[in-house]
């Protein structure tokens, strides 16, 4: 672990990303993790988050999604992610902007962001 406690291959993909010199590998590094951040942090199967093409969780309690297309789901490319799971963007500003589609009830994430201050 480095000294901001990360392991040292999420903690160069963060250095990169923050210098704008991240590449596909630390894009797919830092979405996987901030995902498994969310989860633990809002555990659950009512709403499906979807990071394509890196990932897609299921979380925030409530009625559980067993077939078909989510009763909620919010979906955003890696970049918007990883900026709104590190704080540097509102989520109210991305929705405002178009950059996250979200559909369904408790797909406002607002209050579970930050997920990790860098």
């Amino acid at each position: 672990m480095t000294e901001d406690g990360f392991e040292p291959e999420l903690a160069a993909a963060l250095r990169r990303y923050q210098a704008g010199e991240a590449e596909r590998p630390d894009l797919k590094l830092l979405t996987k993790h901030l995902l498994k951040l969310l989860v633990a942090k809002a555990p659950g199967h009512a709403v499906e988050v979807r990071v394509p093409p890196y990932g897609a969780v299921q979380c925030i309690e409530g009625p559980r999604h067993t077939r078909g297309t989510p009763g909620a789901v919010v979906e955003m490319p890696a970049e918007m992610w990883i900026d709104l799971a590190l704080g540097r963007v509102q989520w109210q500003e991305a929705r405002g902007a178009g950059r996250v589609r979200a559909s369904g009830e408790r797909t406002d994430l607002s209050g579970l962001l930050p997920l990790l201050r860098v």
